[in-house]
């Protein structure tokens, strides 16, 4: 069966999906921050499929190593979905007073990590019939939100580097994916003291991500809850 890489996969979006890729007995390699709680996810899908679970952080190579060799014993990767991102500080201040080194630290888990990640991972994806890279993305890169400077910009970045990635490797599938307004722990995190629960959970925006690997659709920029192109 194939096998997939996911990270921040211990909640949100990234737990839904694996979940969805377990049903379909896909093998899974996840990654999350959180050990704990990414113990008991890979606890719940070992029943189901391969699961291997390795905590730590995507902005540290030797765990970005791991990573890929956990997935290449279990004869892929042919997916990567760089889940894992960073908001940074909450509530989010204005680009004319975000600390600089949030600033760094947000651009390296949100672009850096994912690059590497595929610079790793890309001599095998290449090589598989459906290989494919999933760069989860958000509105915010696209559109200029009072507040979200420092998180929007690393995600516009990131989706231009999907871009390249795309010219550069036909190849390859790339896709880059904006979920759409989640109920999650980030969204609550940007809305300190909000209700975020009238948000659809993110199995809603799952659906969508499974329609393009099922159907191979071109590289591009996609919209998890509209179910289409954007561009």
């Amino acid at each position: 069966m194939p096998t997939a890489i996911i990270t921040g996969a211990s909640r949100g979006l990234g737990l839904a999906l694996a979940r969805a890729l377990a049903d379909r007995s896909w093998n899974l390699v996840l990654d999350a921050r959180g050990g704990e709680a990414l113990q008991k996810v890979a606890e719940e899908l070992s029943g189901t499929t391969e699961v291997v679970a390795i905590a730590g952080d995507v902005a540290d190579d030797d765990h970005r190593q791991q990573l890929v060799e956990a997935a290449r014993a279990m004869g892929g990767p042919d997916l990567l979905v760089n889940n894992a991102s960073l908001l940074g500080p909450s509530p989010q201040p204005k680009l004319a007073d975000y600390p600089l080194d949030a600033f760094r630290t947000v651009y390296e888990v949100n672009v850096t990590a994912p690059l590497a990640l595929i610079q790793r991972a890309l001599p095998v994806l290449s090589q598989s019939p459906q290989g494919a890279v999933i760069n989860v993305t958000s509105d915010a890169g696209a559109e200029g939100y009072e507040g979200w400077g420092g998180y929007g910009s690393s995600k516009a970045a990131l989706e231009h580097l999907s871009k390249v990635l795309a010219a550069e490797h036909p190849e390859l599938k790339v896709w880059w994916v904006d979920p759409g307004d989640m109920n999650t722990q980030m969204q609550q995190e940007a809305y300190p003291g909000d209700d975020v629960s009238d948000r659809p959970p993110p199995e809603e925006s799952v659906p969508a991500i499974l329609r393009l690997i099922d159907e191979n659709v071109p590289s591009g920029r996609y919209q998890a809850r509209e179910d289409t192109a954007a561009g």
